[in-house]
């Protein structure tokens, strides 16, 4: 598509790939433009769909804390995004009025990954299957995750699927660890309702806090945004510690275009 936009044949595409946005911006036949996303990618987790839910990281959230502080978020960012896709810990992007500042991706920390293991009674490495979609950005994603998680004591295969396939393998419960992401919604209620409540409709891992629950139910009641807020914040503090979702980092959407072009807005 690029090699298209350059020679004439387009005058413009839609989500440039994070690997051509510094050979398109160096281009002075060209124009990027990029917005964050309003969404979020990160690792849909079984707790309690079906068997395969009855693991130490599906039922343990210290297993889950140690998995998320032995990933580095950073690396993912450099390595497979050339440092376009900032990474987060959190459904919302910055420029929601719902983002947590306080709540940013800490840096890798294997010891306390390790620490975190051996209180969870993880003496050997924790095998698990993480599902990624058969394209060349989600395998360079899930290598660089595997690899990195792999010190800690992690020792994660990766099953590599059809984008519909692995959500209907997600949704039936034929997975530990689901690599997948969202769009997002300019209302918080569509980051995290579907996902984090006991009956939301995708919740495929079937993750259940009734506090959790009755705090999001609550916020779709609230019309004043400070207050509302209040619920979310605390909604996600319980959520940082349980894991419903694992969130790896923003998606920002990037767009080319001939220099020729003038007039096109971008919106997220």
């Amino acid at each position: 598509r690029l090699a298209n936009l350059r020679s004439g044949e387009l005058d413009m595409l839609e989500r440039l790939a994070a690997t051509d946005v510094k050979s398109a911006q160096a281009d002075r036949s060209l124009r990027v433009l990029f917005t964050p996303g309003l969404g979020y990618q990160g690792m849909t987790i079984n707790h309690a769909n079906g068997e395969l839910a009855n693991t130490p990281f599906g039922k343990d959230k210290r297993v889950r804390q140690a998995f998320s502080w032995a990933i580095d978020r950073a690396v993912i960012n450099q390595v497979v995004f050339e440092n376009t896709h900032p990474p987060t810990v959190q459904a919302f992007p910055p420029s929601s009025p719902y983002y947590r500042k306080d709540l940013v991706a800490p840096p890798r920390d294997v010891a306390k990954a390790r620490a975190l293991l051996r209180e969870a009674g993880v003496t050997a490495p924790l095998k698990l299957e993480m599902m990624i979609t058969n394209n060349p950005v989600e395998a360079k994603l899930g290598q660089v995750v595997q690899a990195r998680v792999q010190e800690a004591g992690f020792d994660v295969s990766l099953r590599s699927m059809e984008f519909a396939s692995q959500l209907r393998d997600q949704q039936q419960g034929k997975f530990q660890l689901s690599r997948v992401g969202w769009s997002g919604r300019i209302d918080p209620d569509g980051n995290i309702h579907p996902f984090w409540t006991s009956r939301g409709g995708q919740n495929d891992g079937k993750y259940s806090n009734p506090t959790i629950d009755k705090l999001l139910t609550d916020a779709r009641a609230v019309y004043d945004q400070a207050e509302r807020k209040k619920l979310y914040d605390e909604a996600q503090t319980i959520a940082q510690d349980e894991i419903p979702v694992l969130y790896l980092y923003n998606q920002p959407w990037f767009y080319a275009t001939s220099a020729r072009i003038s007039g096109f807005q971008l919106h997220p």
